[in-house]
């Protein structure tokens, strides 16, 4: 569903990240507010572009559990506030 492209980008733009790819996406669906903006702010700005794309997908796309719905709404209220 979009995460292997995620996953390719996050590699391309990001020449040494700070973090394993697995943890990053763990911080952004934590529903912890100050997680995810922290682990949003560690990617650069076309990572972000594609998170943002990624979250708003998993919130109206059919097919994903109602737990990751409700993570990637909770990451884009944090993002947004």
């Amino acid at each position: 569903r979009g995460t292997f492209q995620l996953f390719l980008l996050y590699n391309k733009q990001m020449s040494e990240p700070s973090q394993p790819f697995e943890i990053i996406w763990g911080q952004l669906l934590s529903r912890d507010p100050v997680q995810i903006r922290k682990a949003f702010s560690e990617l650069d700005q076309d990572t972000q572009k594609g998170v943002l794309d990624h979250l708003n997908k998993m919130v109206v796309e059919e097919g994903w559990h109602p737990e990751q719905q409700a993570s990637a709404q909770a990451a884009l209220q944090a993002l947004a506030g």
